[in-house]
């Protein structure tokens, strides 16, 4: 992330990554973010290793998180891909 004055200019995504979502693999490295090609509900394992569910992620949205997992178990949303910087 570079900074000019105020405004704040993102890197682009420079790598995806299709996922089918496991509940035992693990993405190396961990993702910078995901991005969720159909609605529903995302279960991932953070970097700290808890795991947590992005209820009603939205299709189309990328979601700025550092993950090692998308879980198979509770997942919904499909279509997703692991973005990295």
């Amino acid at each position: 992330m570079a900074t000019t004055g105020n405004m704040v200019f993102e890197e682009p995504w420079r790598k995806g990554v299709a996922v089918t979502p496991n509940d035992s693999n693990t993405l190396t490295p961990p993702s910078d973010a995901i991005y969720v090609g159909t609605a529903g509900n995302v279960v991932v394992t953070g970097i700290n290793g808890a795991d947590y569910t992005l209820t009603g992620a939205l299709a189309g949205a990328v979601y700025n998180i550092s993950v090692t997992k998308v879980k198979a178990t509770g997942t919904t949303a499909s279509n997703i891909v692991a973005l990295y910087r």
